[in-house]
């Protein structure tokens, strides 16, 4: 159980307003049309909602980590894609917000309050899960580092403003020789390529970026030179707690589909709800995406307590646990409608869709499990 005060359940309400009635109206579309939402992204960030961890400081409304959880299960619910917008763009700036460098911090945070929208790239053709393979290279020359190389299924890449970017800059160094830079839209150099063509997630954008001579201020650079690993890591053991998050709200809006319909649907002369098989499907969804939810919530607390050391494992079960179980509840929700699952008159197929990728992205489940028992295996 959670408590909130006065001002973070005006938050949620509203959160839940809009995503039930503008969001959640526009899903289908988007999904559909591959579009991607520009007036979502407008609206959220008129109610404060496009950073809201951003400190209020530089113009955010400084929410906790618990209540950025509860904002993406509540849109989560309606539209994985637009949480993935969200998700995508607070990997972003975090980068510069758990960085070292005031000064990038006040020329760039205080954009993002205004509406500017964030990505992060790390990415690239042979380095996912094996990140430390990336080829891209930033070779300083004076007051700038020239960038060359490739990224790629950049979540927000051409739509974003502000691009968190890491590069080598002594490849010799391994995980110390990384390094990571703010690109601004614009940059000469920087190249969009294609937009990726998704099974699921397809109101959110996924490029390509191509660097080639791209020139980067050295004052560009988030921290020291052979920094960015570390850079990196905190953003992503941050991020894989937002896609746990995501992950459970996607699974109790599939619930919610699916209870709907099994109390409409009638067969033999009643509504599917009343027969066990049903029953036991439902419960068995609504008893693991439950579960899911607490330890996305235990894992959201331990960063608002600041308990880093339990970060990288909390946050890592979280995702491999909910982003599980939502492919399961998913599947299951199309079970129970049948026929109607399947179709795309109901969202529950978009859902499956939709969850299939929160499997992956953020790093794998495959590696989440290895990361946690990295964690437990420490001496």
């Amino acid at each position: 159980m959670i408590e909130l005060n006065e001002e973070q359940r005006m938050i949620i309400n509203t959160v839940k307003q809009i995503a039930q009635e503008k969001i959640k109206p526009r899903a289908a579309e988007i999904d559909e049309n591959e579009e991607f939402p520009w007036d979502t992204i407008k609206l959220f960030a008129e109610n404060g909602l496009l950073s809201p961890l951003l400190p209020q400081q530089y113009g955010g409304i400084g929410a906790g980590y618990l209540l950025f959880a509860l904002i993406l299960e509540e849109i989560s619910k309606v539209c994985a894609s637009s949480a993935l917008i969200l998700i995508a763009h607070t990997d972003g700036m975090l980068s510069i917000l758990c960085g070292p460098d005031e000064n990038l911090k006040k020329k760039y945070l205080p954009q993002f309050a205004k509406g500017k929208l964030a990505a992060f790239a790390a990415t690239e053709p042979d380095a996912g899960s094996d990140i430390l393979s990336m080829r891209t290279r930033a070779v300083r020359k004076g007051d700038s580092y020239i960038l060359n190389g490739q990224k790629c299924f950049i979540t927000n890449g051409s739509a974003a403003d502000i691009i968190s970017v890491y590069a080598y800059t002594d490849p010799g160094k391994r995980a110390k020789g990384l390094s990571a830079f703010v690109v601004e839209k614009g940059t000469k150099g920087l190249i969009y390529g294609k937009d990726e063509k998704k099974m699921g997630m397809c109101g959110s954008i996924n490029c390509e970026l191509l660097f080639e001579d791209m020139v980067v201020p050295v004052e560009n650079r988030i921290g020291e030179e052979g920094g960015g690993f570390t850079n990196m890591m905190v953003a992503l053991d941050m991020s894989r707690m937002f896609t746990a998050s995501q992950a459970v709200g996607l699974a109790q809006g599939a619930i919610d589909e699916a209870v709907k319909y099994a109390k409409q649907r009638i067969q033999f002369n009643q509504p599917i709800s009343r027969l066990q098989g049903i029953q036991f499907m439902l419960a068995d969804m609504e008893a693991n995406t439950e579960a899911a939810r607490q330890l996305t919530y235990h894992a959201a607390q331990i960063m608002d307590n600041e308990q880093w050391n339990q970060v990288p494992k909390t946050s890592a079960m979280a995702k491999f646990i909910a982003s599980d179980n939502a492919m399961r509840v998913t599947t299951d929700a199309i079970q129970v409608m049948g026929g109607s699952g399947y179709i795309k008159e109901y969202p529950v197929e978009r859902m499956m869709r939709d969850a299939k990728l929160i499997q992956i992205y953020t790093g794998t489940n495959q590696i989440m499990r290895a990361v946690t028992a990295r964690e437990m295996l420490k001496d």
